[in-house]
């Protein structure tokens, strides 16, 4: 990888929780540059680096101009950092001019079709996108298929939490007659969930009309969810996550194979960082000529890592 620039440029689309995080990530990363933050949501009092370029145009588009690919070097990586459900529109207008992307995109039920729109469009422009790079999906999918490798016969059980998932937070805050939300994931076993959902109302909402909409939502329809109207969402918010993996199986004709992996986290702390990862190995592909969109079990996991393969295989393997 000796041919490859030292420095990557990434810029970062969106300033929220995640947003902030990758910025962190990309300040510590030893081969990345901070490339610019772009926003449509008034942040100014947000930004920690005076070097980004920062637009506060409500125009959903206006941020994807021509700054992205006319600077004096030109953007190598954004991460998309907005909400899941914005996540295609911008990452379409990125690929599509030969910008490679990276997103969170957590929506596990419709993340081969994202894959599939994406891919199209990376392959026509030369592109890639990394897509559904958190822990899960992501780190926690590659965990998965590593564990199958080893135990191809069993049953694999991803328990989260307990902890405040920021796609359904982000879910419940966009209905209708929310002020402002906290979902937390309470692990039931085996895989199953129970939500709970901490919601302050705006004035003259409808518990029962917001409480409706929440449980028909795609992000809670699926799981037991309960919705608790609070005064103060803020007095109860902590970003603190985890997971429990367990894998029980059969590795070829021997049984009783057993795994477990497990994680306490900052939520979005641990997001920022896997997109941050994440952009080093779409900088590398597009480099060695390998476009398209791609999920994190695809990725070579060396890709993650700065440093050369010589490097890192002396000190991993």
């Amino acid at each position: 990888m000796s041919n490859l620039k030292s420095q990557i440029r990434v810029a970062i689309l969106g300033y929220g929780n995640i947003g902030r995080a990758a910025e962190e990530a990309v300040k510590a990363a030893p081969d990345m540059e901070l490339a610019g933050i772009y926003h449509h949501d008034d942040c100014l009092d947000k930004i920690s680096n005076d070097k980004c370029q920062i637009s506060n145009d409500n125009s959903q588009f206006s941020i994807l101009n021509s700054q992205f690919s006319n600077a004096e070097r030109p953007v190598d990586v954004v991460l998309v950092c907005t909400p899941t459900r914005e996540v295609q529109k911008f990452a379409t207008v990125l690929a599509a001019r030969g910008i490679c992307t990276v997103d969170s995109f957590d929506i596990h039920g419709q993340i081969w079709s994202l894959r599939t729109a994406l891919d199209a469009v990376c392959q026509a422009n030369q592109s890639v996108s990394i897509i559904s790079s958190g822990w899960d999906p992501g780190t926690d999918s590659m965990v998965r298929a590593l564990l199958q490798a080893m135990a191809p016969k069993g049953l694999t059980y991803t328990n989260f939490g307990p902890g405040r998932s920021m796609g359904h937070t982000v879910a419940a805050k966009a209905i209708q007659g929310v002020k402002n939300a906290l979902s937390m994931t309470i692990p039931l076993g085996t895989g199953i969930h129970r939500r709970m959902v901490y919601i302050e109302l705006e004035d003259g909402a409808d518990f029962k009309t917001v409480e409706a909409a929440i449980l028909a939502d795609d992000y809670f329809a699926h799981d037991e969810t309960h919705v608790i109207a609070v005064e103060s969402v803020d007095a109860l918010n902590n970003v603190a996550h985890g997971v429990n993996l367990v894998r029980s199986g059969v590795s070829g004709e021997t049984h009783n194979q057993r795994f477990e992996f497990n994680m306490e986290i900052n939520n979005p702390a641990l997001t920022g960082q896997i997109m941050v990862s994440a952009a080093r190995a779409a900088f590398r592909m597009k480099a060695r000529g390998e476009f398209g969109a791609k999920t994190m079990i695809e990725l070579r996991p060396i890709d993650l890592l700065p440093g050369t393969i010589e490097q890192n295989v002396k000190a991993l393997v």
